[in-house]
């Protein structure tokens, strides 16, 4: 019998609205642009965030954005070329639509808008998978049902931990007690990178148990185990351009591209944002929707400093690097029926582990594309290298894996540095072992009138595209209730986050329900089988 919980949590704020501050931040500058709402990015949360503020007839507002378009880490870029010598468009980040939807049930937002503007995308088959060592093809797929195996007593495990109120540990801790043991195995070790890191982009050590399973069965369990990759010749961020435009008009004042933002000066009468042209912007709130990775480098002043629980928040959960190193070839000399490739490196775990052929049916059919993903340090040590050195350590990994194969050297190798990227810092979120919703909180939480939003402050669904989609709306309807003293965002309610520093001595789950109100309850839903 195989018993999969999903952990429902209810919401995490309390519901006080306060009074809107006024119209002028503590020292007035008049050459400052004023606006009502200044919102920091235009990525999923940022653009979302707006959106929910027109939603409420809110209009007085700016997006200010680092890069030239809107998306953040959803962004695309052109790669190689077709027979006609016309580039093919591939995504450097967010790539997957992860947990569809259910019929008669709910949906994910980003599959929702996907179907809306016909984002092209292609289911992706796990199942569709060949796998290898040093010496080229060994079927070892057995150990990828063993492992699901002992994830049905693992996952058990984390529900009770949760709805015990125990003490989290590390991932690598709950799959030992379930009776996974990989040890020295390094095909063992390959698998567990596929099951684990490869979501995660952090090890089985470095990960919350709890909150790992948690955040993953919202939303394949919740939604649905499906993952389809995004392969629009428009890019993934289309349908995010589809949803601003809704609001904003072509060449909209109100959207500031390639403004750098350096300092943030926040008060209860409002906040100042200066930028690295010395131009500034006055407004009652600010949205920061600025990466984990970017909060964590320091590369924006914040006045006066965050308060301590803010930045031990900040420094407390972990900024993830997820890497795609994509290969062009004059050929496809894998087998194009499959989609998968998993490598086990025969002294190093995470090393080039796991292949994706986008030269399959469904994908880029006849492109000779093919792209490795390396997540964690592995991301960091390749991201610092050059792309010859790289392409090197490439080669040697599929010249073992097809021994038999004269392999060509490619024609084209592209890949994302996102651990440098000044204004992302990395790729997405992960929820380290032992940190306690009460530290979540405080990352989410606002600060007087800054307010806070990104997949890294979604507790459900932290590093996920989704989770910002949902955060952004959140503090976007947060704001909009102060503004237009009517609060639609009754569920969680509008006005101030509560921060953890605020309950001085919460210890339990229960206390902490109690002082906002509402639980937030883990509780199963069984999908049982009989095996």
């Amino acid at each position: 019998m195989l018993c999969r919980y999903l952990f429902l949590w209810a919401g995490l704020c309390s519901s006080h609205v306060l009074a809107a501050p006024s119209f002028r931040t503590r020292e007035s500058n008049s050459t400052c642009r004023k606006t009502t709402v200044a919102i920091l990015g235009g990525g999923v949360a940022g653009i979302t965030a707006a959106q929910a503020l027109s939603n409420q007839s809110v209009s007085d507002f700016l997006i200010i954005e680092y890069n030239g378009d809107i998306g953040g880490r959803m962004t695309h870029t052109n790669f190689g070329e077709d027979p006609d010598g016309n580039p093919y468009v591939i995504e450097l980040g967010a790539n997957w639509i992860q947990g569809l939807g259910v019929e008669g049930g709910p949906e994910n937002p980003i599959w929702t808008f996907a179907k809306e503007y016909n984002i092209s995308n292609t289911y992706s088959d796990y199942s569709s998978i060949l796998t290898y060592n040093e010496t080229g093809y060994v079927n070892y797929t057995d150990m990828l049902d063993e492992f699901d195996e002992y994830w049905g007593v693992f996952e058990q495990d984390a529900g009770y931990i949760l709805s015990e109120n125990l003490q989290d540990r590390s991932v690598r801790a709950g799959l030992y007690q379930s009776g996974w043991k990989p040890k020295k195995d390094m095909m063992a070790q390959a698998v567990e990178w596929w099951m684990w890191d490869w979501e995660t982009s952090y090890s089985p050590e470095e990960s919350s148990f709890i909150f790992g399973i948690t955040g993953y069965n919202l939303t394949f369990y919740q939604y649905s185990e499906e993952n389809n990759l995004v392969v629009d010749p428009r890019g993934f961020n289309y349908w995010l351009k589809g949803v601003a435009s809704t609001f904003l008009k072509p060449n909209d004042t109100r959207l500031l591209l390639n403004t750098i933002v350096t300092d943030v000066a926040y008060s209860s009468d409002g906040v100042t944002v200066t930028m690295d042209d010395g131009s500034c912007v006055e407004a009652a709130y600010a949205i920061c929707t600025f990466s984990l990775g970017v909060l964590q480098n320091d590369v924006v002043t914040f006045e006066p400093e965050l308060p301590d629980w803010k930045d031990t928040s900040i420094a407390t959960f972990q900024m993830g690097t997820y890497t795609k190193i994509f290969l062009q070839f004059n050929e496809t000399f894998w087998d194009p029926d499959t989609q998968f490739f998993l490598y086990a490196s025969p002294t190093s775990r995470g090393y080039y582990p796991v292949w994706q052929s986008l030269s399959t049916e469904g994908f880029l059919p006849g492109s000779n594309i093919i792209f490795a993903t390396v997540v964690g340090r592995e991301s960091y040590r390749i991201e610092a290298q050059d792309d010859e050195t790289t392409e090197a350590e490439l080669m040697e990994v599929l010249r073992e894996m097809f021994p038999n194969i004269t392999i060509p050297d490619p024609i084209a190798i592209k890949y994302p540095r996102w651990s440098l990227e000044p204004w992302a810092y990395g790729s997405y979120s992960n929820w380290p072992p032992g940190t306690t919703l009460e530290n979540h909180q405080n990352l989410r939480a606002n600060v007087e009138t800054l307010y806070f939003a990104g997949e890294h402050t979604s507790s459900q669904y932290f590093g996920f595209l989704h989770g910002a989609w949902f955060e952004g709306r959140e503090a976007g309807e947060r704001i909009a209730g102060l503004i237009t003293s009517e609060c639609m965002n009754v569920e969680s309610g509008c006005g101030n986050y509560t921060s953890y520093d605020v309950l001085h001595g919460t210890t339990t789950l229960d206390e902490y329900n109690a002082f906002n109100g509402m639980p937030i309850s883990p509780f199963y839903v069984a999908d049982s089988e009989d095996e």
